[in-house]
């Protein structure tokens, strides 16, 4: 098959989506309803906007905006209009880690501590094993999630030179290669080995390896002032709030120290060429070989397995999930589906390939419920991949996060305390130290004692009595961060010595943000 140039199927687009290019797609009348179905999405979601494409066989069938990319002034919703990826970065960071592993011929077994000597682990041992294919499979042992308080709430305190540092501090929760766990910072770790072997930032690297060769205006590092004119804000939404902005996470023209992981900045008409690029075995429309198809199905075949839930049984047919290098492989309705989810406060991303159908689908949005992009997409791939199934797939997300709501009111009860704290308040006031998160600093102000981060500024929030020695940490910024224990240690002489951090909830535990955490006086340091 030829494939006809991305900017001239682009530029033609108003035309073939509406006519020549439905009326020859055997999907067409499902296609045809996209429009609808993401309207509806965008109210039952409360999601103000979306961004959508899908090109199949080389041509894109669809590539719109819907809704609105900013609510204040109504400004609407484009396939230009960029987007945070949020994990749907990963894919790059992977590819970007194949091209400089054959450029500097390594392989996927180099030791990361062969490029970066400052990255430590905290047992030794899996500090010596840890390989640069280990970065990318979630497979390193750390609990899920380990490290992300480094990177959110944005806007982040932490370099990524610190962020490498501290993965000495978190501690394993399985044993090193026996467990999948979503990993973050393992992915911004690869970032910078990438950079250091280039001796060039990652966003440069990713630039001139991507998105040049494939003209994409898409950006991980900073923005240019054009490209600020069509940028989606990022929104959130809640029963008493309604929708409401989320700005610590909006694009403000700035790179993120997240960039690896999640903080690439792309519009839908871009991520139809990264899409194709995958499609043709790595080739872009004029022929360069951007990836090798060896470095394609080294990072598109199955490492980690991943469980496969009954609702993905049952919606899907599913018999096999796994997690490939950025991207997740599963069968759906028989046919092998490459996908990656990005989920972000403010911006929802998913993205798919259907390589035995030519198939690439693009979603992003400016919402923060995940059922926006679940409906759209599930409809997309069911018009190619079932086009008998005519399900409501907005009503099914509505239908099963009722469910899920359901079950977890009927098992959520709130502590209870008595409200009162032992110790006069003002004992607890003072400036906290944890080995790796900084300092902490409770203050007091009208009677109330605040407490602020030194490296993340967006945790700001007022310690309210709970019992004993224990406070709840009432955040300013609820979207933020989660409500959390401060409980206080206090020496015989009634002097408060430091503090641990645990999530609000009756239950206990083991794996949570603030677990590697523990908060001295500073007064009592020495």
């Amino acid at each position: 098959m030829v494939l006809h140039r991305i900017s001239q199927l682009v530029a033609g687009l108003s035309l073939c989506a509406v006519t020549a290019c439905a009326a020859s797609n055997p999907t067409s009348s499902q296609l045809n309803q996209l429009d609808s179905v993401i309207d509806n999405a965008l109210t039952t979601f409360h999601t103000p906007g979306m961004s959508v494409g899908v090109i199949h066989n080389g041509k894109v069938l669809y590539a719109k905006g819907r809704g609105y990319r900013h609510l204040n002034n109504k400004q609407p919703v484009n396939a230009d209009t960029l987007f945070r990826l949020a994990s749907t970065s990963k894919a790059f960071t992977a590819a970007a880690l194949a091209l400089a592993i054959d450029e500097f011929d390594l392989s996927w077994k180099t030791r990361v501590t062969d490029i970066l000597p400052e990255f430590q682990m905290q047992d030794p041992w899996v500090t010596r094993e840890f390989t640069l294919l280990d970065l990318l499979t979630h497979r390193s042992g750390l609990g899920g999630g380990a490290g992300d308080s480094m990177l959110w709430p944005e806007p982040s305190g932490f370099s990524r030179t610190e962020i490498i540092h501290n993965l000495r501090y978190l501690t394993p929760v399985s044993s090193f290669r026996s467990e999948y766990a979503y990993s973050n910072v393992m992915y911004i770790t690869a970032g910078e080995v990438v950079a250091a072997l280039y001796q060039k930032p990652y966003a440069q690297v990713i630039q001139e390896k991507f998105f040049t060769p494939l003209d994409m205006q898409c950006f991980a590092g900073d923005l240019t002032d054009a490209a600020l004119n069509n940028v989606a804000m990022s929104y959130g939404h809640n029963d008493e709030r309604g929708i409401y902005a989320i700005p610590r996470n909006s694009i403000d023209g700035r790179e993120l120290v997240s960039a690896a992981a999640g903080g690439i900045v792309c519009n839908a008409n871009d991520m139809l060429k990264w899409l194709q690029m995958w499609l043709d075995k790595g080739s872009s429309p004029d022929g360069q070989q951007i990836l090798t198809p060896a470095q394609i199905e080294s990072l598109q075949q199955a490492y980690t397995v991943l469980p496969v839930s009954d609702t993905e049984e049952e919606w899907d047919g599913t018999l096999f999930k796994s997690y490939a290098l950025g991207w997740r492989l599963s069968d759906v309705s028989g046919k092998k589906v490459i996908s990656h989810t990005g989920t972000l406060s403010g911006y929802q991303a998913y993205v798919a390939l259907v390589p035995e159908l030519n198939l690439a689908v693009a979603v992003l949005n400016n919402g923060s419920n995940y059922g926006a992009r679940g409906a759209v997409m599930q409809h997309i791939l069911k018009s190619f991949i079932s086009p008998s199934d005519n399900q409501d797939w907005v009503q099914r997300y509505v239908d099963y996060q009722d469910e899920r709501e359901q079950r977890y009111l009927a098992n959520f009860a709130p502590p209870s305390g008595s409200g009162e704290v032992i110790l006069d308040p003002i004992a607890y006031a003072g400036d906290f130290a944890d080995t790796w998160f900084g300092t902490l600093s409770i203050t007091t102000k009208a009677d109330t004692l605040r407490i602020a981060s030194e490296k993340m500024p967006m945790l700001t929030g007022s310690l309210e009595p709970f019992e004993d020695h224990t406070f709840v940490i009432r955040w300013d910024n609820q979207n933020a961060a989660s409500d959390a224990f401060i409980h206080f240690d206090v020496n015989t002489q009634r002097q408060v010595t430091g503090f641990s951090l645990y999530p609000f909830t009756n239950k206990t535990r083991e794996n949570h943000e603030y677990r590697d955490m523990y908060f001295t006086a500073k007064d009592s340091e020495n």
